[in-house]
């Protein structure tokens, strides 16, 4: 199960590193290899939603997120993204920024620091968007109850995610973008660019998130229809098949999981630079670290973990809360990829450890039901 699911993870590993040693010698082997542990450690929330979503989807589906979303995230946001960042930041054309990349990769690194608000406001309210929708939802599984029931209550309120993005988006304008961090040190206003980044980012997620709803909808419409014809089979000994999504409705989930992994990346492209600013370094380390979370994300579905360990899924979103926090903070202070990817392990810790406990505690009172039942009967007898 293992090989099978980390096999092409396993290859690209053995190639990246080949490659680190004969374009950097051991020095780039060593570079490769760090940021290839810093991309998982920063992404492994991501792993755990894209799980959440990626089993309702059908197993062709989960293929091609698996093949060319892996194609997508490794040389599209690994390495064409830092590219379009240079590109448009500083007004020259694709060409050109490539060959800076290659050539003064000192000036290519100070581009795109300077480019870091608008990237971490982009992100920021993206995954902000995704952490308020998450927590104002009334769910049957709750993990912080007394936090979770409150905000399942004031989630009643119509758009009100939308508005507490909005308000944090000023005042991070107001605030941090007043005083963003530049490269060298300086800081300068931004407040303009980080309005317009955090809006485009909360356009994108309404319209990408939206569409990937609609039909998700429509799936549970379908399910509905097709429910009493599932138990109808089930009463006659015929397997119940689970509807998963195909057609419109995957490609839109597709579409969905891989914006949700550019946001993702965001903090790993900029963290990178504090490790290397050679682009064919970045791009070996953090498409290593993108297939490894590739992988991770099917093999959760496959093993069921997230219906097992319930409390995961929550624990990675309150992880994604905290790195839209980090995102928007970083527009004028320096925060180290040590502090960003802990955070997320933690959470995500403490959660699958809440999830042991819960599963234990229900083991245990089912045990104690059943001997209460042989108790009962014995003396019945």
């Amino acid at each position: 199960m293992v090989l099978k699911t980390f096999g092409w993870s396993f290859a690209v590993t053995a190639l990246g590193l080949v490659a680190a040693v004969f374009y950097g010698g051991w020095t780039g082997f060593g570079v490769v290899a760090i940021l290839s542990v810093l991309e998982i450690s920063l992404s492994f929330d991501n792993a755990v939603v894209n799980a959440g979503i990626l089993k309702k989807m059908s197993a062709f589906w989960q293929k091609i997120f698996l093949t060319i979303g892996v194609l997508i995230a490794v040389f599209g946001m690994r390495l064409v993204f830092p590219v379009v960042i240079v590109a448009v930041s500083a007004s020259m054309g694709p060409i050109e920024a490539v060959d800076l990349a290659l050539t003064d990769k000192d000036r290519y690194e100070q581009l795109v620091t300077d480019a870091h608000p608008s990237i971490a406001a982009f992100g920021g309210m993206f995954l902000l968007m995704i952490f308020l929708d998450f927590i104002f939802e009334d769910r049957d599984i709750k993990w912080l109850g007394w936090l979770e029931r409150p905000l399942a209550k004031l989630g009643k309120i119509d758009m009100l995610s939308v508005c507490i993005a909005l308000i944090v988006l000023l005042i991070s304008a107001m605030t941090f973008a007043t005083h963003a961090h530049q490269h060298g040190g300086t800081h300068v206003d931004k407040a303009e660019t980080v309005l317009l980044s955090g809006v485009g980012g909360l356009i994108t997620y309404m319209i990408v998130g939206g569409l990937s709803g609609f039909f998700e909808n429509r799936l549970e419409e379908q399910e509905e229809r097709e429910h009493e014809e599932e138990e109808a089979a089930e009463r006659q000994g015929k397997p119940r098949s689970a509807v998963v999504m195909a057609g419109k409705a995957a490609f839109f989930m597709f579409l969905y999981l891989e914006v949700l992994d550019a946001s993702f990346s965001f903090d790993g492209v900029i963290g990178a630079f504090a490790i290397t600013n050679d682009i064919v370094l970045m791009a070996l380390g953090l498409g290593i670290g993108a297939m490894y979370v590739r992988s991770l994300t099917v093999y959760l579905v496959r093993q069921g973990t997230l219906d097992e360990y319930v409390y995961l899924e929550h624990g990675a979103h309150y992880a994604i809360g905290a790195l839209a926090a980090i995102l928007l903070i970083t527009i004028q202070y320096q925060i180290s990829e040590l502090i960003t990817g802990s955070v997320g392990v933690l959470l995500i810790g403490w959660s699958f450890l809440s999830s042991v406990r819960r599963n234990r505690a229900l083991a245990a009172a089912e045990g104690k039901a059943g001997s209460d039942d042989k108790t009962e009967v014995s003396s019945g007898v």
